[in-house]
């Protein structure tokens, strides 16, 4: 059934589209290559089962944490537009 303008299928190949830039956006934001003993930030030894855990990793738990608590969320587009935006 289609809804207005748009065919068969465009609202799920929308949600595809948004959950694929998500997916690629988070892996983009993983750690790679070879993991530090010391956080980057406050000197502080990372722990071995963390380097382990995480490849690349570069800082310690609690700055990690606070450096994701200060991360605003990027939405992507709005693939979604409304006809009122539309015709403006």
């Amino acid at each position: 059934m289609a809804i207005g303008w748009s065919r068969d299928g465009a609202v799920q190949e929308q949600i595809d589209a948004s959950v694929a830039d998500s997916v690629k956006q988070a892996r983009s934001r993983l750690p790679s290559g070879e993991s530090l003993t010391h956080c980057e930030q406050c000197e502080e030894e990372i722990p071995e089962a963390r380097r382990k855990a995480i490849p690349g990793v570069r800082l310690c738990v609690d700055c990690q944490s606070a450096m994701e608590e200060r991360q605003t969320v990027f939405s992507g587009y709005n693939r979604r537009g409304s006809k009122d935006s539309q015709l403006r």
